[in-house]
């Protein structure tokens, strides 16, 4: 059996709980607008979250357009 073709992107795989922890840091910008990257984790119980996952869900958040960083480097929610 041959081996499947490599993935377009080196982004790695994203599982059920990145979608969920990228949720959490979209609805917490929604209902208390723009927040510096500690206030945010703070906010979301990232203190609780495995070691590197809200730097992940943040940047993947980042990357998909659903929050943006501001001027100040604050994070807000898009749109």
């Amino acid at each position: 059996m041959p081996m499947p073709p490599p993935k377009a992107s080196t982004e790695g795989k994203r599982d059920r709980q990145v979608f969920h922890e990228m949720g959490q840091i979209v609805r917490a910008l929604e209902s208390t607008g723009p927040q510096q990257p500690g206030d945010l984790a703070r906010l979301v119980g990232a203190d609780f979250w495995e070691a590197d996952r809200f730097d992940r869900a943040l940047a993947l958040a980042v990357a998909d357009g659903l929050v943006y960083r501001t001027s100040d480097g604050a994070i807000a929610a898009a749109g």
